[in-house]
């Protein structure tokens, strides 16, 4: 595509190319140390550590993981939510050339074991409370260390004394046996020197990141990002972000940076811009309300679930939200009455954007403060090619109509770990075919309107799920919703919505048929409705459309059962 219509809706201040630096990922943090080494790098419930005081950690970090054995190329595992230890586990990994394997801490053991033995990760950096389930874990596998640490060891005086007392009543206190296989991460650092130390990389080809994919249908694939992926994906966030400045702008830390949204919009983000990333081990409202208006954050990238939380906080008038300039949201689409309410309640921008796991991951958004279009993901990020394709023959699309979106960038991942036939399937000549259907408008605009495989086929009609859900969004009481196709034997399939209620609301199902049928063609109305307390979904609050799929498969194969 010669002549990108998008180009044409980018601010002057945003560059359509950029030279990205060839470097470590963990230079963000070098560069940032030298600039501004008295300002806060990070807070944890209390807690603040300055840049200079972060990089120290790193460096013994990565020379205490010198001496066990560590090599470039090795893989190191981090399983921790948001904390001071992940950051320093994650740069000074990476520092000796390492390989990062970032486990999300709520995985089950088959999940665990899966991930640990494909990567073949021999160290892992864990919590005190999950020591027991990485071992069981890796019964057949032994790790070769695993380096424990505790929430207490970064509180500050008194949390950390009270800490303990607090875990017993919970029934959380874990007592670790150390030994030279399971070894104390503060005892680890302290045995340590602060020497300077950064193992050559080649950015375009070793990697930084080995990130596993949701394993919504069978086990997870590993994605591999090079230095240089993630480097050129954190600049492009910040050149979109084009009035942010560097040493000011503070970060909500609410996404997990076990995902690589919360990894690139909010730590290498964070540390590319000196700023101050606020980190929140676990999403509850009311401590992230509290948090806002204590600390005052300036950015709050989040998942569309974190801002419903807000919005709908039958207290969040009491709250100065006002320090809040710019959202972007990922990971789900973006309900518009979300977006304008949020913005309302807090006078700040919240934009849609649009990536995956595999182009490190952001590809699109909306503009923050130029042209932006209701239900767009927007445009593509400086030096990120899209186009919308058949998807059957690759071939391009016509303006406005819906094929596959595929793209091509220096986001791009290199391929799936020990899947050449996979990375085959998905990468041809550069580009990356996301499995998601799109269409273009004539300005460069792109829109989502499912993945393809979430595409519902009722009475041979084509229902997008999301233009469903987008009018459940709109009435006043409802909460949540997510729509999915259920099998039918006579139209294929059939739509039903799981709804989520605003609390108090005693809205019905017809209700509910009589609002969607005033708005939809007849054959996209919701035929079956069932109202829940709760959705699942992943830690990131991406709402688990499969596993309701799953769930209704099940009664599916019971009934047949009992029919039987």
């Amino acid at each position: 595509m010669p002549n990108n219509p998008w180009l044409e809706h980018y601010p002057e201040e945003v560059p359509h190319s950029y030279d990205y630096p060839k470097q470590n990922l963990a230079k963000f943090l070098i560069d940032s140390a030298a600039s501004y080494p008295e300002h806060i790098a990070l807070e944890f419930l209390g807690k603040s550590i300055t840049y200079s005081s972060l990089l120290q950690s790193v460096y013994r970090f990565a020379n205490a993981l010198h001496r066990l054995g560590v090599r470039k190329g090795d893989r190191v595992a981090i399983m921790l939510p948001n904390c001071p230890q992940g950051v320093i586990a994650y740069y000074g990994t990476l520092l000796i050339g390492g390989i990062v394997v970032m486990t999300n801490p709520l995985y089950v053991p088959r999940e665990i074991e899966h991930q640990l033995t494909d990567s073949g990760a021999k160290i892992i950096v864990t919590m005190d409370a999950l020591v027991e389930r990485v071992n069981k874990a890796m019964e057949r596998h032994p790790m070769q260390h695993i380096i424990v640490t505790s929430i207490k060891d970064y509180l500050p005086f008194p949390k950390n004394m009270l800490y303990p007392i607090k875990a017993k009543k919970d029934g959380m206190f874990v007592k670790i046996e150390y030994n030279e296989r399971i070894l104390s991460f503060v005892q680890f650092l302290k045995d340590s020197a602060d020497t300077p130390l950064e193992v050559p990389v080649d950015p375009e080809n070793d990697l930084a990141l080995i990130q596993y994919t949701g394993g919504t249908t069978g086990f997870a694939k590993g994605v591999m990002l090079t230095h240089m992926n993630l480097v050129s994906n954190t600049i492009q966030s910040h050149l979109w972000f084009y009035q942010s400045q560097k040493g000011v702008e503070k970060y909500l830390g609410a996404l997990p940076f076990f995902h690589v949204f919360g990894l690139t919009v909010l730590l290498n983000k964070a540390m590319f811009t000196a700023g101050t990333l606020i980190l929140i081990p676990r999403f509850q409202i009311d401590d992230v309300l509290k948090t806002i208006d204590k600390k005052k954050p300036t950015l709050f990238p989040g998942a569309p679930t974190m801002y419903i939380a807000v919005i709908h906080h039958p207290e969040v008038s009491r709250f100065d939200l006002s320090s809040i300039k710019v959202c972007i949201s990922g990971a789900a689409p973006l309900p518009v009455e979300v977006q304008e309410r949020f913005e309302k309640i807090t006078g700040g921008k919240l934009i849609e954007g649009y990536g995956l796991t595999e182009a490190s991951p952001v590809t699109h958004a909306n503009n923050i403060w130029g042209k932006r279009k209701t239900g767009s993901i927007g445009i593509p990020f400086p030096d990120t090619l899209a186009k919308v394709v058949h998807p059957e023959t690759g071939e391009e699309m016509p303006l406005g109509e819906i094929g596959e979106l595929v793209v091509k960038g220096p986001q791009v991942m290199k391929g799936y770990w020990n899947r050449p036939e996979e990375t085959e399937r998905v990468l041809r000549d550069g580009w990356l075919l996301t499995g998601d259907l799109a269409c273009m408008d004539d300005e460069g605009f792109f829109y989502i309107l499912d993945r393809r495989k979430d595409l519902i086929i009722a009475g041979g009609y084509n229902i997008y799920p999301r233009e469903v859900e987008e009018v459940l969004f709109e009435h006043p009481d409802v909460e949540e919703a997510v729509v999915a196709g259920i099998s039918d034997p006579y139209r294929g399939e059939n739509v039903k919505a799981y709804i989520v209620l605003r609390k108090g609301s005693t809205t019905t199902e017809q209700e509910l048929k009589s609002w969607c049928k005033d708005r939809l063609a007849v054959y996209k109305v919701p035929k079956i409705y069932e109202f829940r307390e709760s959705l699942p979904k992943t830690l990131v609050g991406k709402v688990l459309r499969r596993k309701l799929i799953e769930e209704e498969n099940e009664k599916l194969v019971n009934q047949s059962r009992v029919d039987l």
